[in-house]
């Protein structure tokens, strides 16, 4: 990173000065460095920097070597087409550390191809490669996905099976990276089709801050729910340091936050949150080269808190009554912002942004006393912690604080579990009249929980089926369809009868008793459509809900990385963030400031 640091503030002052160092004197015919005029130069820019002369007599030499060799890459490129791209390596596939890896390719190949190449000179298995944050698609050609000559392409191994134990082939697929991410996909692909009809299947509800549900359209809805899903098995397997395999499940959340209007991007931090998580993945995997990509996502990041919480997070403030909690969130943008500042060569700015963290530290770390007196009433360590940061410190808030959130949760799941057996009590209603189960359900659900409304949608559905087959008598009531079915009658036939004599109760009661109950084929209406007519959401495409045992294993196993504390990704330890501080601050301690 020292070496990064430097390099930015020689290539600013060079730009600065209009030096070429790959044009002579500093570089010769050829292409060996001038080194008399290097030498010199060296010594005019090490005082500068407060910097030894042959650590920037080496710093101007490694971007001499660049600029030759970008040369000669646009030079091949104009000629023959073949560009040269640069490419990020996890940090044990290395030939050498202090050099930066590259390959010559056409563009208009198939990545798979740039992918088989990678791997076989590398020594790697299994590998995806991301461009500016998104994963590159195997079975497409590098030039429709942006790739470009020069571009700075991250590779990343997904699996490590190979080494963790001997598998046959097919078994280490089914652990491999794809296998994760399909199976993540598909398990909360079957919750985002589920409205919680189902007594004893698990569905998800988006909510606000306070726990009400919001009505979002369907296809935004699934989009969310994936990208909502993808980013919680990505934190969960951040806290496992998994941060390639986590960074694959980010970027894919982030890829369905897209599909997302920018609306509701604007009213939740989720979106934020993950581009937090995705910028400290790179932090962590030494990607910071991704240089470009990181600082648009923390800008990102930053104007979506603004919008979320409010300029002086008054908004925030309104909501939950205090804002403690999250600024954990903004110590780690304002640390990472410092890490993109001091790589860039902008130490100042490093120092400026440092600043307003180690204030931040000052105020979110907590007096292990307090956490143990808290913890000693039955609390958890996540509840003391984000108690004592929502309160300052003040331990008597916050154990109030800490009683009263958990009294609110657990009226928000009473208030769940009345809603769930409201509903159920209405679909049996409905089945009873003689409606499907997972008929009476959707209408229900599209009813918003009204009895009498998903009764009209069902009878809707069944009329458009009706006037297909040009049989088009009027809708009957409800109450005067009950009154036939107390008396015992078929639902069908009790239908079929009212429509036949204009929703006269008496003459269809006649009309039955006259024909036993049972009318003759030839009366009897067109049986009721399937669901798959009736007005739902669902579709516009096939369901991917069923209840085989199959689709129960993956929600179980996608559930498993669902937090149960609303709060989970507030509770940061700021270990990491305390080591990646002490670091910043070495490197920072090394001389005078100097604005670049």
């Amino acid at each position: 990173m020292e070496e990064q640091n430097t390099e930015a503030k020689l290539k600013t002052r060079l730009k600065q000065e209009k030096i070429q160092l790959w044009n002579p004197p500093y570089t010769d015919d050829s292409n060996q460095p001038g080194a008399q005029h290097m030498q010199e130069l060296a010594e005019r820019y090490a005082p500068l920097l407060d910097l030894q002369v042959e650590e920037v007599g080496g710093a101007l030499e490694a971007i001499r070597v660049q600029a030759v060799r970008r040369g000669k890459g646009n030079k091949t490129f104009r000629e023959t087409n073949v560009a040269t791209l640069e490419l990020l390596l996890p940090r044990d596939s290395k030939k050498d550390p202090k050099k930066k890896d590259h390959l010559e390719t056409r563009l208009d190949v198939l990545v798979q191809e740039v992918v088989d190449r990678i791997a076989e000179e590398f020594g790697l298995k299994h590998i995806k490669l991301i461009l500016n944050g998104k994963t590159l698609s195997t079975d497409q050609r590098l030039d429709e996905q942006g790739v470009k000559n020069h571009s700075k392409v991250m590779v990343l191994k997904v699996s490590d099976a190979e080494w963790r134990q001997q598998v046959s082939e097919e078994e280490e697929k089914k652990k491999n990276q794809n296998e994760s991410l399909q199976r993540t996909e598909k398990g909360f692909q079957i919750l985002s089709e589920r409205d919680g009809s189902e007594e004893t299947s698990p569905f998800l509800e988006i909510a606000d801050q306070r726990g009400n549900p919001l009505k979002i359209p369907h296809t935004e809805k699934k989009a969310l729910i994936l990208a909502m899903g993808f980013h919680e098995k990505g934190r969960s397997l951040m806290k496992k340091k998994q941060f390639e395999n986590a960074l694959c499940h980010l970027l894919q959340a982030d890829q369905q936050f897209s599909k997302c209007g920018s609306a509701l991007l604007r009213s939740v931090d989720n979106f934020a949150v993950l581009q937090l998580d995705i910028v400290w993945c790179y932090r962590a995997l030494e990607a910071l080269s991704c240089l470009d990509d990181g600082k648009s996502r923390l800008q990102r990041a930053e104007d979506c808190f603004l919008q979320c919480y409010g300029e002086q997070q008054q908004r925030l403030l309104m909501i939950k009554g205090n804002t403690g909690r999250e600024e954990a969130l903004f110590l780690r943008l304002y640390l990472l912002q410092s890490l993109l500042s001091y790589i860039e060569g902008n130490d100042a700015q490093a120092r400026h942004q440092l600043a307003k963290v180690e204030s931040l530290y000052g105020r979110l770390c907590l007096d292990s006393e307090k956490m143990a007196q808290l913890m000693a009433l039955g609390f958890t360590d996540r509840e003391a912690r984000l108690g004592l940061r929502a309160c300052q410190g003040d331990l008597q808030e916050a154990a109030i604080h800490i009683s009263n959130q958990r009294q609110e949760r657990e009226e928000l799941k009473q208030r769940e579990r009345q809603k769930r057996s409201r509903r159920l009590e209405g679909i049996t209603t409905l089945t009873e009249l003689g409606f499907s189960r997972k008929d009476a359900a959707r209408a229900l659900h599209h009813a918003d929980g009204d009895v009498n409304r998903a009764y009209e949608i069902l009878l809707d559905s069944s009329r458009a089926a009706q006037m297909t087959n040009n049989n088009t008598e009027g809708v009957v009531s409800l109450e005067r369809l009950e009154e036939l079915l107390y008396l015992g009658f078929d639902r069908v036939a009790s239908e079929a009868a009212l429509r036949l004599t204009g929703g006269d109760v008496q003459s269809a009661t006649q009309l039955l008793l006259d024909n036993q109950g049972v009318l003759p084929p030839g009366l009897l209406p067109v049986s009721p459509p399937s669901s798959s007519s009736s007005p739902s959401p669902s579709s516009e495409e096939p369901s991917t809900s069923s209840n085989s045992a199959d689709d129960a294993e993956l929600v179980n196993e996608v559930l498993e990385d669902i937090s149960r504390h609303e709060e989970d990704y507030l509770d940061l330890t700021l270990e990491e963030e305390s080591e990646l501080i002490a670091t910043m601050k070495a490197y920072l301690t090394r001389g005078p400031a100097h604005t670049v």
